[in-house]
C-alpha cells in the first residue's frame, strides 16, 4: 500500500465533507501554492465544496507571478553576444512583450539551456568558460536556498563566468501585500507546504496577530485540504485567528533553518515586482554585496526595462483571485495551453491551466 493512500481514502474524505457542508456558515478562503490549486481542482475538492465556501486561487505559482519587466529583462538577456540562459524549462513558453519568449529567442539564435537544478547550470559555467552563463533565479523561499548554495560553491571554485539573475519572491510579504487590498475580502489561508517546509510557521503569525485571520499549513492530497477546510470553516464560525501546522509529516514549526542561513548568507531582502500587484516591500531576495560579481544585473549592467503589458491577458486578476479563469475573455478561446496568451496558462501549476485542464463545463 503507497503510504499516501490512507490520505486519499474516500470514505474518510466524504466524512469531511459532510462536516463541512453541515458546519459552514461561509467562509473564502485563498491558496497561494501552485500545487495546491492544482490539488484542489485534479481531486475534484472545488466542486464538492457548499456554495457558501468560497475558493481563491492567489499568487502561488512562481512562473505566474513573474512580471511583465523580468520576462522582458531575461529575454534582452538572452539575446547579448556571449550569453547563454539556463533555466527550468517552465519558463520556456511564458509569453513577453510581442509574443516573444525563451523558444523564439532559441529561434533567432539566442542560447537557452533547460536545467534540472541549479548546479546543472554550473557545470555549463565551467565547460563554457568563454561565456557567460546565467542561471534564472525564479521562485520560491523552495528554490532560493539552492541557488544560494550554488553561488557559494560558484565563489569557492572561481567560476566567475556563473551568474544569477534574482528574480525570487518571498511568500509572507506578499500575504500581508494581499491583505492591504480591501477589496480582497479573504477569511482564512491555506498555506503552502513546500515554502513552509523551509521556513516554518512562524513567519506567518503576523496573520492571526495582526490580521485576526485563521491559516492552516497543509499537504496536498484530499484528506490534507478537507482537514485544513474544516479547521478554517471551525475557525469562522467562531471568529477564531489561530495559525497552524497541520502538515507535520513534512514540515517542522522552525522549518529548516540550515536552508534559512545558507539563502540569507547570499541574499537579502528587498522590494520585488508581482503579476498583478506591483511593487511589494521586502518580498524579494537580492544578491549582497559579497556576492556581487555573481550578479548578472550588477555584471552585466542590467536594468528592468518598462514595458507594456500582455494585450488582453487578465493574469494579474487571476492571480489576486478577483477573477475566476473561466471569466477572462481570452480563455479557452485566443489562449489555450497550446496558445497561452498569459503566464497562468503556460505553468502546469498555473490556475487557468488548471482549471482548463480539471473544470468540468456544466
Amino acid at each position: 500500500m503507497n503510504f499516501l493512500d490512507k490520505f486519499r481514502d474516500p470514505e474518510l474524505c466524504r466524512r469531511l465533507l459532510d462536516l463541512i457542508h453541515k458546519e459552514s456558515k461561509g467562509v473564502r478562503f485563498m491558496e497561494v501554492c501552485g500545487t495546491h490549486t492544482v490539488s484542489i481542482f485534479q481531486s475534484g475538492i472545488h466542486t464538492l465544496l457548499p456554495d457558501n465556501v468560497v475558493h481563491l486561487t492567489g499568487p502561488g505559482c512562481p512562473v505566474c507571478v513573474t512580471h511583465d519587466r523580468e520576462v522582458a529583462a531575461y529575454l534582452e538577456l538572452a539575446a547579448r553576444p556571449g550569453v547563454t540562459i539556463a533555466t527550468f524549462g517552465d519558463l520556456m513558453k511564458v509569453p513577453g512583450p510581442k509574443g516573444r519568449n525563451l523558444k523564439t529567442a532559441q529561434a533567432d539564435g539566442a542560447d537557452v539551456r533547460v536545467v534540472y537544478s541549479p548546479f546543472d547550470s554550473l557545470e555549463l559555467a565551467r565547460k563554457l568558460p568563454d561565456r557567460q552563463v546565467v542561471f534564472l533565479g525564479i521562485g520560491f523561499e523552495t528554490t532560493a536556498p539552492a541557488v544560494a548554495a550554488t553561488l557559494k560553491a560558484a565563489r569557492e571554485q572561481k567560476l566567475a563566468n556563473f551568474k544569477v539573475l534574482p528574480f525570487h519572491k518571498l511568500v509572507p510579504p506578499a500575504l500581508r501585500g494581499l491583505l492591504s487590498d480591501p477589496e480582497m475580502r479573504i477569511e482564512g489561508f491555506i498555506l503552502p507546504g513546500h515554502v513552509s517546509a523551509v521556513i516554518g510557521l512562524d513567519p506567518y503569525k503576523f496573520l492571526g496577530d495582526d490580521c485576526g485571520l485563521p491559516a492552516a499549513i497543509t499537504g496536498f492530497e484530499p484528506l490534507d485540504l478537507l482537514q485544513a477546510l474544516l479547521f478554517l470553516v471551525r475557525q469562522k464560525n467562531t471568529g477564531g485567528h489561530e495559525v497552524v501546522n497541520q502538515y507535520r509529516r513534512v514540515v517542522a514549526d522552525a522549518g529548516n533553518p540550515k536552508a534559512m542561513q545558507v539563502m540569507y548568507e547570499v541574499f537579502e531582502p528587498a522590494d520585488a515586482l508581482w503579476r498583478g500587484i506591483g511593487t511589494i516591500p521586502g518580498s524579494g531576495l537580492a544578491i549582497r554585496e559579497e556576492y556581487a560579481e555573481h550578479d548578472a544585473f550588477r555584471a552585466l549592467d542590467l536594468t528592468l526595462p518598462e514595458v507594456p503589458p500582455l494585450p488582453g491577458c487578465r493574469c494579474g486578476e487571476v492571480l489576486k483571485g478577483k477573477m475566476r479563469p473561466d471569466q477572462c475573455p481570452l480563455f479557452k478561446k485566443a489562449c489555450t495551453p497550446a496558445t497561452p496568451v498569459g503566464p497562468c496558462m503556460v505553468s502546469t501549476e498555473g490556475s487557468c491551466a488548471a482549471y482548463f485542464k480539471y473544470q468540468l463545463d456544466a
